[in-house]
């Protein structure tokens, strides 16, 4: 396979050629030149309207339902819609029927993802049946392929659990994932503890559920040691105590999800079930927060948080409607049009190293792992936009700023017409 991209501004910070308008010629998945006006011939030549690439994207959460929730995302489809939306490096979460707890689960998700055009890293659950009680096989998962460990959006209810893990998985380096909640003062809640929550009388995520569960983490990984990640954080608070323990030289990385960065809590005046999520969307000056620390480096990675739903558990009444969002699609779009197009490569780019993933590079001799995008596309997103199965999407009808063109990946390339 050979392909010539015509004309292409590259955007990578690491690389020389940032800034530069060129070709860049791939054989068999290995880029073998990079310069203007490349005289080459290739069977594929790829030119697309104010042409921008990058190495490839990577999302630190994202939800496919296979095996057991199929209705919501299959791997298939899940990870084309990935492809499409310019990742070419996910991490998976253990949502799953029956929850990934096993070497066997995680085989399963190697074995189906191993000839994909993107690089689909599986997370195990921490404990058996993300119930709280007893540590999953972390040593065997690791040692398929798994690259942490995660009861996905459960707290780690048993204190003494997460400090066994600590201990435990610094034998080989494992990386575990704690949710943060505190269970016994948010019970029951559907929004953030502020003025919607007030006004229409539902119960409220307080700040402090969250912030007491990021303190005794943080306490405990002090007295442990290890490395601890602290998925979706949405408070000022939690993000403070963060920075302190970072200070500290504690081995701690955090993120947050688009969703924190782009709405506020006043998106839920109208009940409307696409913008409950989890973490729920606090208040403005806390959306503005969120950035400021994404920027000096506090909160580490944002996530699209790509959750689906099937229509059936999330086009209901608000109460009984499932937490989650799809987005994958939107998440270029979405972070252009907060942080501008520098900072938001350097974000889309970001978190190979937490996992000890290698970073794709675009250089000469170097696998080709690239995304193509114009970000400079302006339009309203809909649900044609959407590429997965679910179309539960907080996104549709907001205005975004660039979309991606597609990647070349794994030896493969999809790039839309």
């Amino acid at each position: 396979m050979s392909i010539l991209i015509k004309s292409a501004k590259i955007i990578d910070a690491d690389s020389t050629y940032n800034g530069k308008v060129l070709d860049i010629y791939i054989v068999n998945g290995i880029i073998k030149e990079i310069g203007k006006n490349l005289k080459v011939s290739a069977k594929d030549i790829i030119e697309k309207e104010n042409l921008h690439i990058s190495t490839g994207w990577f999302d630190s959460s994202v939800c496919f339902g296979e095996p057991g929730f199929e209705e919501r995302e299959n791997l298939e489809n899940g990870i084309e819609s990935a492809a499409i939306s310019g990742f070419t490096d996910l991490i998976l979460n253990p949502e799953t029927n029956p929850i990934l707890d096993s070497k066997a689960d995680i085989n399963y998700i190697k074995s189906k993802t191993s000839n994909s055009i993107i690089s689909v890293h599986p997370l195990g659950a921490l404990s058996k049946q993300s119930n709280s009680k007893e540590l999953a096989d972390l040593k065997e998962m690791f040692d398929t392929g798994c690259v942490g460990f995660y009861d996905f959006k459960k707290p780690i209810k048993n204190a003494n659990l997460l400090k066994t893990a600590l201990q435990y998985v610094q034998h080989f380096d494992g990386l575990i994932f704690s949710f943060p909640l505190e269970e016994s003062i948010s019970k029951n809640s559907l929004v953030h503890e502020g003025v919607v929550s007030t006004t229409y009388g539902l119960n409220g995520f307080s700040t402090v559920s969250e912030e007491i569960a990021v303190a005794r983490d943080l306490k405990i990984l002090e007295y442990t040691g290890g490395k601890l990640f602290i998925p979706t954080i949405s408070t000022i608070g939690s993000a403070k105590l963060i920075k302190q323990a970072k200070l500290k030289e504690l081995n701690v990385t955090c993120s947050v999800s688009t969703n924190n960065l782009f709405f506020n809590e006043n998106k839920l005046k109208e009940f409307d079930t696409r913008f409950k999520v989890l973490p729920p969307l606090r208040d403005e000056k806390t959306r503005k927060e969120l950035k400021k620390f994404v920027i000096d480096g506090t909160i580490d990675l944002v996530t699209c948080d790509h959750c689906p739903i099937d229509i059936d558990n999330k086009k209901t009444d608000f109460e009984n409607s499932f937490f989650g969002s799809t987005g994958l699609e939107s998440s270029f779009g979405a972070l252009n049009t907060i942080f501008g197009l520098n900072q938001t490569i350097k974000i889309m780019t970001s978190g190979y190293d937490i996992f000890n993933l290698n970073k794709p590079s675009l250089s000469i001799g170097s696998e080709a792992k690239l995304t193509l995008f114009n970000p400079d596309l302006d339009y309203t997103f809909s649900k044609s936009d959407i590429f997965s199965q679910s179309k539960n999407s907080s996104f549709i009808d907001m205005k975004l700023k660039g979309k991606s063109y597609g990647v070349i990946s794994n030896f493969k390339k999809l790039i839309v017409e």
